[in-house]
């Protein structure tokens, strides 16, 4: 069994989540399903994404995965804790790029911007880039420098 890869949707992005964790689990991967089990418009982008960022960023998980209409308000909770990179990605080689440039560890995916199968390339490219270290390295080590201000 490969690495758990913690997850989250709220109730727009609830079908591409499903898809996702049928495929990571296909992968190899556990999968931490964070919710939402049972999607209602009443469903808030932050009360899925605050549980996941909360888990990368106490080191709990090493990577995870947020699905909500836009992708926008997933990205800015995401990005509010220390330690968090996450990405949002319409494409799988900006995926990619956010791993191998930014060492990206959450994933951000658009569900009314791509279909469920396009959402499964996304996650296919970002969980197989690696991160490239060297000048990006010396990147991401001012981001997390700024952190600890």
């Amino acid at each position: 069994m490969k690495e758990t890869i913690a997850i989250a949707a709220d109730h727009a992005g609830f079908e591409l989540k499903q898809k996702l964790i049928a495929q990571l689990e296909a992968m190899g991967y556990a999968a931490d399903d964070l919710g939402t089990r049972d999607p209602e418009a009443a469903d808030d982008y932050p009360d899925y994404a605050h549980p996941l960022a909360r888990e990368i960023s106490a080191g709990e998980a090493k990577r995870g995965i947020l699905v909500c209409g836009s992708g926008i308000g997933m990205d800015i909770v995401a990005n509010r804790y220390a330690g968090v990179r996450a990405a949002l990605a319409w494409q799988p080689d900006i995926a990619a790029l956010s791993r191998q440039h930014n060492d990206s560890n959450v994933l951000v995916l658009p569900s009314r911007f791509v279909s469920d199968e396009q959402g499964v390339e996304i996650m296919k490219a970002w969980l197989g880039a690696d991160f490239e270290g060297g000048r990006h390295q010396r990147r991401v080590d001012k981001i997390e420098a700024r952190e600890r201000r």
